[in-house]
């Protein structure tokens, strides 16, 4: 079939991804600077992310962002606060799981320093937000090559369109085509795990506790949902992974609750169950010459510390902040002096992520009696020193510090 050729047009910024980065990269930028011409391409179906039965847990600081958005407030009645944070260190089969670290405080202000929600929740009020604002939203399109040039990134879309912008952001994946595209190599490993992701329903109340139970074959996550339910981020083998999730019902169900012990009562699957690959992607470069990465296209890291959607968060502020300031000063948004901006600001602080849930994983996913008792002993300290459990809690609230961009401190840009 012929391709259809339209009249090339110019804007400002086109992000490729319609997920809560690429979205919330969308707002930022728009809000901050209504005169930007903004579109995002998204190459999944209309109605897509209707589908997603997936949760996550958005810190303290990206709440903040969200609130400057004006999206808080739509996504606040389905997001459930996480009040206290529970770490136990055993096997599936043991009877007792005692306790070793928990966390219980909030992210300034008096609020909690996580909360989970629905990725639906969160997509719809970011979608509604870039309607009002006048963000034009492409969706069943996908970019299919671009070139940058002096002035411009000439992109052409999957159904032959062109449209030159001035800056082209990558909010496509950790599998990103167009990282690839732009010669942007990565450091990579792969775990030879998958997270198995589910939503169950229990008899009695959560009262906002999250659980991390380390157990051999990796961690089992437990997150609290609206009424009386729970997500479950749980890591197996991917061989293990894919024989559960492809599995019968019934074994999966008993497997589960070997994991989730019974103290919430009997437990309900009333999601649909995924396994997801899990691994180290870390992209070496985060720009090139009108060209950026944000999000799972710059960096993917295990779930164990549940920061991933937090890293992306913090691209964007940092990333739409660069962005305004340069051309509020009339400086070229696309060029690599101003980009470069953006990647020392981001660069650290993920490959720092990166490393340390790298190296939580490897310490606590194995059963070797010497290291388990090391790392026992070590969640004990933590857990006796509260100046300790208060920077731990600042961190997974994500508060942000001098330097942070502005959004992640609840400040207009």
């Amino acid at each position: 079939m012929a391709r259809v050729r339209r009249e090339k047009r110019m804007i400002d910024v086109l992000i490729a991804g319609g997920g809560y980065v690429g979205l919330s990269l969308a707002v930022s930028l728009k809000k901050a600077a209504p005169h930007l011409d903004i579109t995002v391409v998204d190459g999944a179906p209309e109605g897509a992310w209707k589908k997603d039965e997936r949760a996550s847990a958005v810190a303290s600081a990206a709440e903040r962002m969200l609130d400057v958005l004006g999206v808080w407030d739509t996504i606040a009645p389905e997001a459930e606060p996480i009040l206290r944070m529970v770490i136990t260190d055993s096997k599936a089969a043991d009877p007792v799981r005692p306790v070793f670290l928990t966390f219980e405080g909030d992210g300034g202000e008096g609020r909690p320093f996580a909360h989970m929600v629905p990725n639906t929740a969160m997509v719809s009020a970011l979608r509604a937000a870039c309607k009002d604002l006048g963000v034009s939203i492409r969706q069943s399109a996908m970019v299919e090559s671009f070139k940058s040039g002096e002035h411009a990134v000439a992109i052409t879309l999957a159904d032959g369109e062109t449209i030159e912008a001035r800056l082209l952001v990558a909010c496509d994946g950790v599998r990103s085509r167009l990282r690839e595209a732009a010669g942007i190599k990565v450091v990579e490993f792969d775990y030879g795990q998958s997270g198995i992701v589910t939503t169950v329903e229990h008899e009695r109340p959560h009262e906002g506790t999250a659980e991390e139970h380390f157990l051999p074959a990796g961690p089992f996550a437990t997150l609290p949902l609206k009424n009386n339910r729970s997500s479950l981020v749980w890591t197996e083998s991917t061989f293990d992974a894919e024989r559960l999730v492809k599995g019968d019902d019934f074994l999966f169900e008993e497997e589960l609750e070997r994991r989730f012990g019974h103290k919430l009562g009997h437990l309900k699957v009333v999601g649909g169950r995924r396994a997801f690959p899990l691994g180290l992607t870390l992209a070496r470069d985060f720009v090139a010459p009108r060209f950026a990465l944000a999000g799972d296209a710059a960096h993917g890291i295990h779930p164990i510390s549940g920061q991933g959607l937090n890293l992306g968060f913090k691209d964007v502020a940092a990333l739409a902040e660069t962005i305004v300031e340069a051309d509020r000063l009339g400086l070229d948004i696309g060029s690599l002096a101003v980009l470069e901006r953006y990647q020392t600001w981001r660069r650290f602080d993920t490959f720092r992520m990166g490393v340390t849930t790298d190296v939580l994983n490897r310490l606590f996913s194995n059963d070797i009696a010497p290291i388990r008792i090391a790392r026992d002993v070590g969640l004990g300290i933590v857990d006796r020193i509260p100046s300790l459990k208060n920077f731990f809690i600042r961190q997974a609230a994500g508060v942000a510090g001098e330097g942070d961009p502005r959004l992640l401190a609840g400040q207009p840009i």
